[in-house]
């Protein structure tokens, strides 16, 4: 069965190219045009991948993004206008998985579509192990003080209370903790954590630290688990 894709994007003539170019792959692609349309078609139909514009008639994509979110974990890669740090930075706080700035090649969009279907395709088989698994030696925790990570279940502890983790904080979390210790360059993290093919840059590595760190810290200002090697990358101190 094709995968899925939800195209969102209001301007006409590229909303016809990325639907011919995604089919021509092989996708079953559906197209809208505005915010409101693009949650009910990503309600009806759960896409396993959305392309989103930011700027769109009714919610813009930062809301529709922000909405999604917390409703389902389909991959998001959104599209923005303009080459602005923040657009991209806000993107990710909201719960994108990626980012395109406009004009960008067909080619790059398709890699990058790959890429995230074939991300999310590993977490399936990965949850759909632990499910099917019963045996107690899968049962692995990570503690560390008052932080505990139990790998069976995804789920992350502070103080015994659950630390609300997106998919890619958790995979980071991780990585450090199996990684405790050592000195972790940002292309070393984003190579083993977002892929070797990942496009973005390491400021993404920056963005999910900063994140982390609000959420696992006593002061995410002066971090002690996780902290920063000048002119290195990053250490987890546990």
């Amino acid at each position: 069965m094709p995968e899925k894709i939800l195209v969102v994007e209001d301007e006409p003539s590229l909303q016809e190219t990325l639907v011919y170019n995604l089919e021509k792959q092989g996708y079953d692609v559906q197209a809208v045009g505005d915010g409101r349309l693009a949650l009910e078609a990503a309600r009806a139909r759960t896409p396993d991948l959305i392309v989103l514009d930011i700027m769109l008639p009714g919610l813009d994509g930062f809301e529709v993004c922000k909405i999604l979110r917390k409703e389902m974990t389909v991959p998001i890669l959104m599209l923005t206008a303009r080459d602005d740090e923040i657009d991209r930075v806000v993107g990710l706080e909201v719960g994108a998985d990626d980012y395109l700035t406009k004009p960008f090649s067909m080619r790059e969009l398709l890699a990058r579509v790959k890429a995230q279907l074939r991300r999310a395709q590993i977490i399936r088989e990965e949850m759909g192990k632990i499910k099917t698994t019963e045996t107690e030696e899968l049962h692995k925790v990570l503690t560390f003080g008052t932080l505990s990570i139990d790998q069976t279940r995804r789920e992350v502890t502070q103080e015994g209370q659950v630390v609300p983790l997106k998919p890619q904080e958790y995979n980071l979390l991780v990585f450090f903790a199996e990684h405790k210790g050592q000195m972790l360059s940002r292309e070393f993290i984003l190579e083993r954590v977002w892929g070797w093919d990942y496009i973005g840059d390491s400021r993404t590595v920056d963005v999910h630290v900063r994140w982390l760190r609000q959420k696992i810290e006593k002061d995410a200002a002066s971090p002690e688990r996780i902290v920063t090697v000048r002119g290195g990358g990053y250490r987890f101190e546990g």
